[in-house]
């Protein structure tokens, strides 16, 4: 008797589950779905493996949902995602659902906390008030010489590759852009690029990153009574506090420095506005300002994001750089027109005129968005250019390595590596370039990063040609570059290339 009555209260249970998310598979019913869906886990399995497995599976999903209008949905256990492609519908999603998805994000969190990146809208909506003075166009521009400097060290580094094997360039950039990192939002010189023991910080990052983006997209992995018995999570704990540990450490000396020098004096000696003193000013001082976790919170994001991100860009634009020639000649054409023969640094007027370089580095950001996929969470009602409703509980991904080689918007040649395409007028439409997101959460520090990218580059090109690896064939050198899943997408060899040093009295 008390095994039926079980039976048919979980047969009731059952059904009424179903009923109210009745919607939800009408939803699912309507649009494309991925093939191969199998009971409970969904479509999970297409998310199992290496870091370069998922990422392979993110595009795949990205080329079916070009295949039908920008539009395809898949179960995770019992998750449908819609996954998007078509920059209407995103346009439409990004203005009506700010909400990250919590939960995904929440694994996110175990590093960054609320950090404003992946917060609430409750919570980033203040911080991003808060942290926006520091990206304003004034102050950025003040940063210009930490951006030549910092990238002149590693250009001088790379005199010891010069002239000899394949090798990846990708430690000589993450060291350039993290040194850069520490400067601007700590004004601390770490100086990794010199200094092979500070690497182990950079590391730490690293490793977390790799951890987190393996857990947030492998089911099995999700449940902390599991994930806190792996010795897995006893690895990313250690990692985790040394990153914490020198935060903490630079916050505390900041806050002393500022209590020594009166904060009025503090900000007419510090002429250059550094992430940390803009957030403890305009978050209210050091009295009702942030605290120590909210501004460890914030330095985090700015350290993951301004190291990765602007690494990513100029890593890829540097291989594709290596494997198109006549595309590199361009660029070294620009540069010799700006700078002629002369080793000066870069300076602040000299951005603006680097167009074509800015238009190689958005190609390269078009074919490899560091961020290849963004999700959002959807609570009420939104309905899409195409008629179709979303409804609540579903879990959109704006699947942007799939935006951005969408053929309906980038034509035939979408999968082409081709920059004069950004120096035709506008795009058909602004969200069919969303490499830093798009809409009001759209990331601040996507100036800082073109910054960066276009001076560090500059500095590079400069002095030395960019050669593909040896052992790659002429007829492989165009094809696509072999990624992987990290949170943000990055070369499987860590962006291997040569490089030789350039004859100054010739141009190419």
């Amino acid at each position: 008797m008390i095994w039926q009555l079980l039976l048919v209260a979980l047969a009731l249970g059952a059904a009424y589950y179903r009923w109210s998310r009745r919607r939800l598979y009408k939803l699912a019913a309507e649009i494309p779905c991925l093939p191969d869906s199998y009971p409970v886990i969904g479509h999970t399995h297409f998310f199992a493996g290496s870091n370069e497995d998922i990422m392979q599976a993110l595009q795949h999903v990205g080329r079916i949902s070009n295949d039908h209008d920008g539009l395809t949905s898949f179960w995770v256990t019992n998750r449908l995602f819609v996954s998007m492609t078509d920059p209407k519908a995103i346009e439409v999603v990004s203005k009506a659902c700010l909400d990250k998805d919590e939960f995904l994000m929440k694994y996110m969190r175990t590093a960054i906390g609320y950090g404003s990146i992946f917060a609430p809208v409750n919570i980033w909506h203040p911080r991003r008030k808060i942290n926006a003075p520091f990206f304003s166009r004034k102050n950025l521009n003040q940063l210009v010489p930490v951006f030549d400097a910092k990238s002149s060290i590693m250009a001088d580094l790379l005199r010891a590759e010069a002239g000899g094997a394949d090798f990846p360039i990708w430690r000589y950039i993450t060291t350039f852009t993290f040194d850069t990192v520490c400067e601007t939002a700590l004004d601390t010189e770490i100086n990794t690029q010199k200094c092979s023991d500070h690497y182990y910080l950079l590391r730490a990052i690293d490793e977390c990153t790799q951890m987190l983006a393996k857990r947030m997209l492998q089911p099995w992995l999700h449940p902390d009574v599991i994930y806190k018995r792996l010795p897995l999570y006893k690895r990313y704990q250690y990692h985790l506090q040394r990153v914490y540990t020198f935060l903490e450490e630079n916050i505390q000396k900041r806050k002393e420095k500022i209590t020594e020098y009166g904060v009025k004096n503090f900000k007419n000696n510090n002429e250059l506005s550094h992430f940390i003193d803009v957030v403890i000013q305009s978050s209210g001082g050091l009295e009702k300002g942030y605290s120590v976790m909210e501004l460890r919170e914030e330095l985090m994001v700015f350290m993951i994001a301004g190291t990765d991100t602007s690494a990513t860009a100029v890593s890829y634009t540097t291989v594709l750089l290596s494997r198109y020639p006549d595309v590199q000649d361009k660029v070294y054409q620009e540069l010799h027109e700006v700078f002629g023969e002369s080793d000066r640094a870069v300076a602040l007027e000299d951005l603006p005129k680097l167009t074509y370089l800015e238009a190689v580095i958005k190609e390269s950001l078009r074919l490899y968005p560091p961020v290849p996929v963004v999700v959002r969470e959807v609570h009420e009602d939104t309905i899409l250019p195409s008629g179709t409703t979303l409804v609540d509980e579903t879990t959109v991904m704006f699947n942007i390595w799939g935006t951005h080689r969408n053929p309906a918007y980038w034509g035939r040649d979408a999968e082409e590596f081709r920059p004069e395409r950004f120096l035709q007028g506008p795009l058909q439409h602004p969200a069919m370039f969303v490499p830093f997101s798009h809409s009001v959460r759209n990331c601040l520090g996507a100036t800082y990063a073109m910054m960066s990218a276009k001076t560090a580059l500059a500095n590079l090109i400069r002095r030395y040609r960019l050669l593909p690896p040896a052992g790659v064939r002429v007829a492989d050198l165009q094809r696509p570059l072999p990624v992987k899943f990290d949170v943000m997408m990055k070369a499987v060899d860590n962006f291997t290339l040569r490089i030789e040093e350039r004859n100054q009295t010739n141009i190419l």
